[in-house]
């Protein structure tokens, strides 16, 4: 019995380390599991966990930090028995610590089918838009400065438009995570591997928690769930939503899930959802035309302003809600935002992306992408200067 315990977790280990080297070596491997297999799972047990209004990965995670502690403690007291020359007395560990080593196997199995292949897969712009690739930094200033000024001009006007409460600040009427998957699989026409079926996006039940780590949300692998922090400010939720969403069809990088979410906002009906479009890159082609000039103040001044409006909204969190956080707080949010930057940084560049955070501002380079050379009539460069002239 013990032998064949260990050769089934022998054999998940073995299965585990085949499929992470193969990833590694054969990038054609890694698409026909994209395109063939990794769909499967999210129509049974993606659908599974749907069931559950609740994180069941959320849930998932609460109970390996548990099972970590007791292993962590039940090793130490097995190191003082074995210390003391009272050996024997390890038999009533082991039951336990045999289970914790075969959920580890099954746990690092699950990370590698729904996670860590992925990265090793052909992203959204090579199987999309291959023939339009511009390469890195091939775009000129100008242009730069022409989408950066578009967006913000539309930014500002939808920034009127959305309905908003006393305060001023954006409310949703309507079912928004089913919105969400409205807008992605509308986006799936066009782009066959966002098709299908759509687990319905979870809040955590743990916001505050995630809010002090400045996360606005987070695929689960382990339950093909897409959540996000329900604490945030309101205009956040429709791109995270959307760019959860795109993690769960295979799209891992966190760029081209922001492009995702992007196109599938934009394309919406829904004013608060091109809202949330826009404010979701707003930031990162910003900073980036501002880097680009050189932060000479004098050249940015000339361009398109950022509303007070748009400002007030391009926000994480709201001072009440940053006042609900921190009531709550249990660790200092700067310990905590620190420490889950360097596993987001450690896990990203373990997995190939040796820019680490960066990865998520790259979605710049596939906008210009999409703008320069015309890619989705919704964002053509024809289409968005006609708009800017019409709008000055």
């Amino acid at each position: 019995m013990r032998r064949r315990y260990w050769g089934i977790v022998a054999g998940i280990f073995g299965v585990t380390a085949i499929l992470n080297i193969m990833a590694w070596n054969s990038r054609a491997f890694c698409d026909w599991y994209v395109d063939n297999l990794f769909p499967v799972w999210g129509h049974t047990y993606g659908r599974l966990s749907d069931l559950s209004s609740l994180s069941i990965g959320e849930m998932m995670i609460a109970i390996a930090a548990v099972l970590i502690v007791i292993a962590i403690v039940l090793g130490l007291v097995a190191v003082i028995f074995i210390l003391s020359g009272k050996k024997e007395k390890c038999r009533w560990i082991r039951p336990y610590m045999r289970i914790f080593v075969a959920i580890l196997a099954i746990v690092c199995l699950i990370m590698t089918l729904n996670c860590y292949m992925l990265y090793h897969s052909s992203t959204f712009e090579e199987k999309y838009l291959e023939e339009y690739m511009l390469g890195e930094n091939e775009y000129s200033i100008e242009e730069l400065a022409e989408l950066r000024d578009i967006i913000v001009a539309r930014a500002n006007t939808l920034s009127k438009q959305v309905p908003r409460d006393e305060k001023g600040y954006v409310v949703y009427e309507g079912d928004m995570a089913e919105e969400a998957k409205e807008a992605m699989m509308a986006l799936g026409e066009d782009y066959p591997q966002l098709s299908g079926y759509y687990t319905t996006p979870k809040a955590f039940s743990a916001s505050e928690f995630f809010s002090q780590q400045y996360m606005k949300g987070y695929y689960f692998p382990f339950s093909l769930e897409a959540n996000y922090n329900d604490v945030m400010y309101l205009a956040n939720k429709p791109a995270t939503m959307c760019h959860e969403l795109a993690h769960t069809k295979g799209f891992i990088y966190e760029d081209e899930a922001n492009m995702i979410a992007f196109l599938a906002c934009i394309r919406s009906d829904d004013p608060v959802f091109q809202y949330s479009g826009y404010l979701s890159i707003l930031t990162y082609i910003n900073n980036d035309f501002i880097t680009s000039i050189d932060h000479n103040k004098e050249i940015y001044d000339r361009h398109t302003k950022v509303s007070s409006l748009v400002k007030r909204d391009n926000v994480f969190l709201t001072p009440d809600a940053w006042e609900q956080v921190e009531e709550k707080a249990v660790i200092k949010t700067e310990t905590v935002k620190k420490a889950s930057m360097k596993f987001v940084e450690t896990n990203l560049q373990a997995n190939g992306l040796e820019q680490g955070m960066a990865n998520y501002s790259e979605v710049v380079g596939l906008l210009m992408d999409y703008y320069v050379c015309g890619v989705d009539d919704v964002i053509s460069r024809e289409v968005y200067v006609a708009e800017l002239n019409a709008s000055h």
